[in-house]
């Protein structure tokens, strides 16, 4: 695993990437100042994905690229000029200022100004940004395509960003402008075939910045993003403090429906 001070990539050797951008969980020490004491635990982490994703990635032989820091300091899957990704609803912006119940993450006048949010992206955002676009890069060079996964887990309920209760998998194309058709088609065959989990194509999670802006199928790039309730893996229970556990019986079932669907992506789209 290659070690940087913002992330951690482990290179593979099948051209498939898995991106992990919200598994980072620290905040720097020196702004721990700025935020509400609440924030510091990092409640709203995509938690233990690196857990769930990492024997998948080695069984595959796929990259895995996972971030350090919290999304609380910067979103990794937000464009660095901060445009919202959902219109109509309620958006986290490129540096957070709100708890995924859309209370104010930092203490009064002492969220990131202009300036701050660009040493962020510069600090933070465009080292893990050059990471994924050196390794996609790298397997396209050597195997003509590349595959780009990006990882994502959420709470199955928050008023704030939706209605009602989550789909188990959420499988997102940006409405299939990120991935060839085969790929797509494969994956989702894969989750239509199961009864273990409900599932949806491109509904309320289409694909984040990073399937959209490197899911480029006609230069050879292919991107999906995969959002999952956090309830499938883990303990999903406001009444215990983050960081929640990994329920490993859980995760040991989800498992090898999620290497299934990534085989079958490998399969469709490679060469």
């Amino acid at each position: 695993m290659d070690e940087s001070t913002v992330y951690r990539l482990r290179a593979g050797r099948v051209p498939l990437l898995i991106s992990l951008p919200h598994t980072g969980s620290e905040i720097p020490w020196a702004e721990h100042g700025r935020y509400r004491s609440r924030a510091l635990a990092s409640e709203d982490s995509d938690w233990h994905l690196e857990a769930v994703y990492g024997p998948i990635a080695e069984a595959l032989g796929a990259s895995l690229l996972v971030p350090r820091y919290s999304r609380y300091l910067i979103d990794l899957n937000r464009p660095s000029d901060d445009r919202p990704m959902y219109a109509g609803a309620n958006n986290t912006e490129l540096c957070p200022t709100r708890f995924f119940d859309g209370t104010p993450l930092y203490r009064e006048g002492r969220a990131p100004d202009e300036l701050e949010r660009a040493r962020r992206v510069e600090h933070f955002w465009q080292p893990y940004h050059g990471a994924l676009q050196r390794e996609l890069a790298r397997l396209r060079a050597l195997h003509g395509v590349a595959l780009l996964w990006d990882g994502h887990s959420i709470e199955s309920e928050l008023p704030w960003l939706f209605e009602g209760r989550l789909p188990d998998l959420s499988l997102g194309s940006n409405a299939g402008q990120a991935c060839g058709a085969a790929g797509l088609q494969a994956v989702a065959a894969v989750l239509a075939g199961q009864r273990s989990y409900s599932h949806v194509v491109d509904g309320r999670f289409k694909g984040g910045h990073i399937t959209r802006h490197y899911g480029q199928p006609q230069d050879g790039i292919h991107a999906l993003q995969m959002e999952m309730v956090q309830a499938i893996y883990m303990l999903e229970d406001k009444a215990h403090p983050p960081p929640r556990p990994l329920q490993e019986a859980k995760a040991a079932q989800l498992r090898p429906l999620l290497q299934a669907c990534l085989q079958a992506f490998l399969d469709a789209t490679t060469p």
